[in-house]
C-alpha cells in the first residue's frame, strides 16, 4: 500500500510538471503561428454537462467564462490522472526507457483528451489537417517526455539519493544537444556515443562498445546523406518534429545521468531547443536556397553547425563520486 501511495504521489507531481510543459508548448505554438486558443475544452464541458443534465449557472457571458475555466481544469485533471497512473505502474515495476516511455505517456494523454472529444461529437479527428494534428500531438509529446523524466528522476533519488539540480553549464550543454538534434535528429546521440567511456554510469556507457557506437554513427551518416534529397519530409511536420523532440530529450537525459545531475530540466530544455532550431534551420535553408540557387550550400553549413553543437553539448564534466558504487 505504501508503494502504491508513493507511486500516486510521484505520478501526480510528474503529471503536474508535464501539464505545465504542455501548456507552455501550446502557448509557444500560439505565439509562433498567431493562432487563437482552442475552444474545444469549453465545448467539451458544455456538451458533457448537457448530456448529464447539469446546468452551468450564470448569464451568457458568465457561463462562457465558467466553461472556459472548467475546460482548463479538465485538461489539468487529465494530465494529473495520466501522471498518477504512470506513477502507479512505475511503482509496480513497469519502467520503459526514455525514448519509449515519453512518447507512450504523451500518446496516453492525447488519447485521454481526444477520445472524449470524438465520443461526444465535439470534434472529429478524422477530419483534422496536418496543422491540427501538429498542434495536438507535439504539446502532448512534450507532456510525455517531461512526465517520464520526472518519474525517472524519482527512481534515481531512491537508488542513489537525490541527484543535484542541473548546473547552468549542464543546461547550456543540454540546449546545445537539443539545438544540434533540431538540425540533424540523430547527431546528438552520435556525439554522446563517440564520447562514451566504459567508466560512465549506466546507461551512458552502453555506447562504449564499438559495435553499439556504430549504430548512431551509421544513422547520422544516413541522415546527412538523405537530408540533401527533395523527398525528405518537412522537418516542421509532426513526423519531422516528433523524433527530434524524443531524441533531443533522450540525449540530454543520458548526458545528465552520465554527469550525475537531475535529468528532467535538461531533457525539457533540449526538446524546446530542438523545436526552435528545426524551425529556424528550415527557414535559413530557404534563405540560402534563394541566394545560391541551390539547397546544397545551406545544407552543408547546417551539417557543420549541427556537428559542432553536438560535440560541444556532449562534453561532460569532471566526474564526481556522488553515487555509491559508481
Amino acid at each position: 500500500m505504501t508503494s502504491l501511495l508513493s507511486g500516486i504521489r510521484r505520478g501526480l507531481a510528474a503529471g503536474a510538471a508535464g501539464t505545465t510543459a504542455l501548456n507552455a508548448a501550446t502557448q509557444a505554438d500560439m505565439v509562433l503561428r498567431a493562432r487563437p486558443a482552442s475552444g474545444a475544452p469549453a465545448e467539451l464541458v458544455s456538451t458533457a454537462a448537457d448530456r448529464l443534465g447539469v446546468e452551468v449557472p450564470g448569464k451568457r457571458g458568465e457561463r462562457t467564462q465558467r466553461l472556459e475555466g472548467l475546460g482548463a481544469l479538465a485538461g489539468t485533471g487529465t494530465g494529473l490522472a495520466v501522471g498518477a497512473v504512470a506513477g502507479v505502474l512505475r511503482a509496480a515495476g513497469v519502467r520503459l526507457p526514455a525514448a519509449i516511455g515519453g512518447p507512450v505517456l504523451g500518446a496516453a494523454a492525447m488519447a485521454a483528451t481526444d477520445l472524449p472529444l470524438a465520443r461526444l461529437g465535439v470534434s472529429d479527428p478524422r477530419k483534422w489537417g496536418a496543422a491540427d494534428w501538429a498542434a495536438d500531438a507535439l504539446p502532448h509529446l512534450v507532456y510525455g517526455v517531461t512526465t517520464h523524466a520526472v518519474l525517472a528522476a524519482g527512481d534515481d533519488a531512491d537508488r542513489y539519493g537525490a541527484p543535484p539540480a542541473p548546473s547552468a553549464g549542464s543546461l547550456v550543454r543540454a540546449t546545445l544537444l537539443g539545438a544540434a538534434t533540431g538540425c540533424r535528429s540523430t547527431v546528438g546521440l552520435t556525439a554522446l556515443a563517440l564520447r562514451a567511456r566504459r567508466t560512465d554510469p549506466s546507461p551512458a556507457n552502453w555506447f562504449a562498445s564499438p559495435g553499439r557506437r556504430a549504430v548512431p554513427v551509421l544513422a547520422t551518416l544516413g541522415e546527412v546523406a538523405g537530408d540533401k534529397s527533395a523527398a525528405v519530409p518537412d522537418r516542421t511536420s509532426p513526423g519531422g518534429l516528433a523524433p527530434r523532440i524524443v531524441l533531443a530529450s533522450t540525449a540530454a537525459d543520458l548526458a545528465a545521468h552520465r554527469d550525475r545531475y537531475e535529468g528532467g530540466p535538461p531533457a525539457l530544455v533540449a526538446a524546446l531547443a530542438a523545436v526552435g532550431t528545426a524551425i529556424l534551420g528550415q527557414r535559413l535553408r530557404g534563405v540560402a536556397r534563394q541566394r545560391f540557387g541551390s539547397d546544397l550550400p545551406g545544407a552543408l553549413i547546417e551539417d557543420g553547425v549541427a556537428a559542432g553543437l553536438a560535440w560541444v553539448g556532449a562534453g561532460g564534466v569532471t566526474r564526481r563520486s556522488t553515487r555509491p558504487g559508481s
